[in-house]
């Protein structure tokens, strides 16, 4: 099965992109919404497809604990099972192990943790998270891998050395022709662990690299460095995955970086308590400064919520715990998010992404 990534356009380190999957094409830069649960949370499949989303992640951690790998495989795989017919990205469990549970043992071959669910105990290793995976069945899968604290250097060396060998388990493990596993490149925000991590990586001929370790604590200033450190690194002819990352500065800095593929829990996540991405910045709805505002949530955005609600309105929603005010906000703030991303897409193509870069960073939250 072929996975193909085609490089259309190139603006400085910005990259424009066709990517190639079983389930149909992705354009990059492309930002993922999150559907941890087999579920964008407040949005049905039809709401993402209206927004113009063509991408969708679902986490491997929980839906091997609920309500099971194995179910989802005999009840059609993850693109029956929610319902979505466009590619799915599943991450491998191994940052959900490690930043969920509090019980978990750590050895060459693996990881046993317990669940955050009800306590039980399980066992990850690199063959598992590879057969977890494919009991799922999403277009792009992940290798097995530790995210480490990014400033700790002795941990991260040697972080390195017990899963450089998983990621060559991952590619033996790995059966379905249909699925695209990615290789991870971590090493904290230390260059020579980082380029050391990335051309481990590179060696392996993957269809593509993902960037992790990112949004972990380290500083906007650290996260900008490893990617320019990594950008001669990785490949120029396969796509550039940065895990994790959905602020909108930060989706703009990735882009100008050479990452080509982006998701988030944040867009979603805040929506569900009330703040909205606005341009040049957020605004949060509980405030008592919008309950008689008469604005939209963005004077600038088109998207249903804004083009129909006020502010008023969406606090008055949000202040009484209504349902519609977890969809109406976080169906703007996809919307904004995938608006951004098509804008980006657009400047590449036109050789000004620099300029729309400057234009975005300058703009003042319209408040």
């Amino acid at each position: 099965m072929s996975f193909d990534f085609t490089l259309i356009a190139q603006d400085g380190d910005a990259r424009l992109g066709r990517f190639e999957t079983p389930h149909g094409l992705i354009e990059t830069p492309v930002f993922a919404p999150v559907g941890t649960q087999a579920t964008v949370k407040a949005m049905r499949p039809r709401d993402l497809v209206e927004l113009g989303a063509t991408l969708v992640l679902a986490n491997t951690y929980h839906l091997y604990l609920r309500p099971g790998d194995k179910r989802v495989r005999d009840l059609g795989g993850l693109h029956r099972f929610m319902a979505w017919d466009g590619p799915i990205l599943t991450d491998s469990g191994g940052f959900q192990v490690f930043s969920l549970s509090d019980t978990r043992r750590i050895d060459a071959d693996g990881v046993t943790f317990k669940s955050h669910i009800d306590g039980s105990i399980h066992r990850f290793t690199p063959e598992k998270s590879i057969a977890v995976q494919e009991n799922l069945g999403a277009d792009i899968i992940m290798m097995f891998d530790e995210c480490p604290p990014p400033n700790e250097y002795e941990y991260v060396r040697q972080s390195l050395a017990r899963t450089h060998p998983w990621a060559l388990r991952c590619l033996d493990a790995k059966t379905r022709a249909d699925q695209a596993l990615f290789g991870i490149v971590q090493g904290g925000v230390f260059r020579d662990l980082r380029e050391q991590s990335a051309r481990f990586m590179v060696e392996l001929d993957l269809p593509g690299y993902a960037v992790g370790g990112l949004a972990v604590g380290e500083t906007k200033a650290e996260m900008h460095a490893v990617l320019e450190w990594l950008n001669p690194v990785l490949p120029a002819g396969k796509p550039r995955y940065l895990m994790g990352v959905g602020a909108p500065e930060d989706l703009v800095n990735g882009v100008l970086r050479g990452i080509d593929i982006f998701d988030c829990v944040l867009p979603t996540r805040i929506a569900r308590n009330g703040a909205a991405f606005v341009r040049g910045g957020r605004i949060n709805l509980r405030n008592a400064r919008y309950t008689d505002d008469p604005s939209p949530v963005d004077p600038t955005c088109d998207c249903y919520a804004c083009s129909r609600f006020s502010r008023a309105y969406i606090r008055h929603l949000v202040k009484a715990d209504e349902i519609l005010a977890s969809i109406l906000l976080t169906t703007h703030n996809l919307h904004f998010l995938l608006r951004l991303m098509d804008d980006l897409r657009k400047a590449i193509r036109k050789g000004r992404v620099a300029e729309f870069a400057g234009e975005f960073f300058e703009a003042e939250a319209v408040d």
